[in-house]
């Protein structure tokens, strides 16, 4: 809004200084710093207000047994990452942006479906919280919006259904009539695997911020001509409004995990976790870099699939020999470093150190083709 107000003022008045607020980079930084001083301001009113009405996390009896002194933490924080997001994007950012719309919309969508998870399970005391099949019809709903719009609008023209193809130059992968499904598979995926990740302080929020540096990046240079010419990329006139999305997303994420770093005061909760994992399958869709997410999203592949692989193993061996083994001590992969005896803040920083490499080769594979 104060976008709008400026680029108003400087159209009419013209005075000095005032241009700054035409550039992209200049709002995208400032976007970052209102979301990190908002996250930081709001983090601890939440938390009383969260313990207070004793909105705390439940004991997990199928985790490990030493997280059960976690229980009573407050969780729910992914209010505090929402509203720290939503705040500097209204403010700063092109609010009538197809782009911003869609992963705007689509962020607090799932953000919603999250809460209501949360709050069936820590206020209305439902161990299982909201009805899976009603969580993923939540996912598949945003799903089906995102892509039908990317497919039918105008904008998106001949790139609407294609995506790069890591490490191959001049390659572009043509989803054509299946690409609505595309759009929905990625984007359940990458929130539940988010989800997923959100299991040790710190884990999710802070691989999810080294994730999102590298989407600031691709978003920016995906709507500069120069730049996605000189990389070789598909160039999408608009799609760089993102990077005020993604900047403020930082800020507010940089803002939680001063709270939720080990030991944490409080847990996003699928109010986050949902959100945040909504928003990373929404950008790589919007720039067109869906099939960077196994490598630039390694972590949240990793931690699903080794869900995936415990899972089927187990059944598989049940079924066979009438008790079913497993090839992780438990799963998600996290747990079972922890069952190995690493504590976990070394587990945390060996999988940020892991996301860093990862979100460095897949920047750097725009180069190397």
């Amino acid at each position: 809004m104060l976008y709008y107000l400026f680029d108003y003022i400087n159209k009419v008045f013209d005075p000095p200084g005032f241009e700054v607020f035409r550039f992209l980079t200049f709002r995208s930084a400032i976007a970052a710093i209102t979301a990190l001083f908002l996250s930081l301001f709001l983090g601890p009113k939440i938390i009383r207000i969260l313990q207070k009405k004793q909105i705390g996390e439940a004991k997990k009896i199928d985790g490990p047994k030493f997280h059960w002194s976690k229980a009573g933490t407050p969780t729910m924080g992914g209010l505090i990452i929402i509203l720290s997001i939503a705040v500097p994007v209204l403010l700063w950012g092109d609010i009538l942006s197809i782009y911003i719309i869609l992963v705007l919309g689509g962020t607090i969508w799932l953000s919603a479906v999250g809460f209501l998870d949360d709050y069936l399970k820590v206020v209305k005391k439902l161990p299982n919280g909201l009805i899976a099949r009603y969580k993923l019809l939540g996912q598949v709903t945003i799903g089906l919006i995102v892509g039908a719009v990317i497919y039918f609008s105008p904008q998106f023209g001949d790139y609407a259904t294609v995506t790069t193809v890591p490490f191959l130059k001049n390659v572009n992968l043509d989803f054509s009539y299946l690409y609505i499904p595309a759009v929905v598979f990625i984007i359940t995926a990458t929130s539940n695997a988010v989800n997923l990740t959100d299991g040790l302080d710190g884990l999710a929020i802070g691989t999810t911020t080294i994730v999102m540096i590298a989407l600031a990046i691709l978003s920016y240079v995906s709507g500069n001509a120069i730049f996605s010419n000189y990389l070789n990329i598909i160039h999408l006139p608009g799609s760089g409004e993102l990077t005020v999305f993604v900047a403020a997303l930082i800020g507010a994420a940089l803002g939680f995990l001063w709270y939720n770093s080990y030991p944490a005061q409080i847990f996003m909760g699928d109010t986050g976790s949902l959100a945040l994992g909504g928003a990373f399958g929404i950008l790589a869709v919007l720039i067109k870099k869906e099939l960077f997410i196994p490598i630039l999203g390694g972590i949240f592949f990793l931690e699903t699939l080794s869900v995936i692989i415990q899972r089927v193993y187990f059944k598989y061996t049940k079924k066979k020999t009438g008790e079913g083994k497993r090839i992780f001590k438990m799963a998600p992969i996290h747990h079972h470093f922890e069952m190995e005896g690493w504590p976990e803040p070394k587990i945390v920083i060996r999988f940020y150190i892991i996301g860093i490499i990862l979100a460095i080769v897949s920047l750097a594979s725009f180069k190397v083709r």
